[in-house]
């Protein structure tokens, strides 16, 4: 029998937040006073400092002297470089894996479709994430999973934005299926194509 570990109150207050985070109820430039979080919560402020420390370790928060932590913007500009650089990676992806069916990818589309309409739009970053990441796994390259990963604070957040983009999250489960499908046709030159014309980030 597999026991299962109990969640901690500070566990539970970083979960809480992050999901406010990924789902932009907490928007960018927000600031996160300690005294405020404590009220709203029932909890101690030394728990709050620890829930906050670990979303400022993950890359969700920042925390500057003399400032409550807050959530960082990431503007058109961080956007357009975030593409940028991700763009490389994820063409090695796709020459990696084209012609191939990615499981793990399929079953993150299948999660993100069942999603029901009232889910918080962190679930749909989450399901998000995890299909794009399975498709970098894939191609078998640890170095590439370790940068692609060093990416993947920023892309969550940049993700946030695609909430008003897609009212209909139908419109973004068909993109994605229509990826898998051109990824595991091939050749290799489709796949690439339709990886690259996929990072296009549309404006709200």
């Amino acid at each position: 029998m597999t026991s299962l570990r109990p969640v901690s109150t500070v566990q539970a207050l970083a979960a809480a937040l992050r999901e406010r985070v990924l789902s932009g109820d907490i928007h960018p430039g927000a600031s996160l006073p300690e005294q405020e979080i404590s009220a709203r919560y029932g909890v101690a402020r030394p728990t709050v400092r620890e829930a906050l420390a670990a979303l400022v370790h993950e890359g969700l928060l920042r925390r500057e002297p003399n400032r409550s932590a807050y959530v960082p913007e990431v503007t058109p500009a961080d956007l357009a470089d975030l593409m940028y650089v991700r763009r490389p990676l994820e063409d090695l992806m796709a020459e990696a894996v084209a012609g191939r069916r990615v499981a793990a990818a399929e079953a993150a589309l299948e999660r993100l479709a069942a999603l029901p309409a009232d889910a918080p739009w962190a679930a749909v970053v989450s399901e998000h994430m995890a299909l794009h990441e399975a498709l970098v796994v894939a191609a078998g390259s640890p170095r590439l999973e370790r940068l692609y990963g060093a990416l993947a604070t920023e892309t969550r957040l940049g993700l946030v934005r695609l909430r008003d983009v897609y009212p209909d999250r139908e419109e973004l489960v068909a993109e994605h299926r229509e990826l898998l499908e051109t990824i595991a046709r091939g050749p290799r030159e489709a796949a690439r194509r339709a990886v690259r014309e996929h990072l296009h980030w549309r404006s709200g």
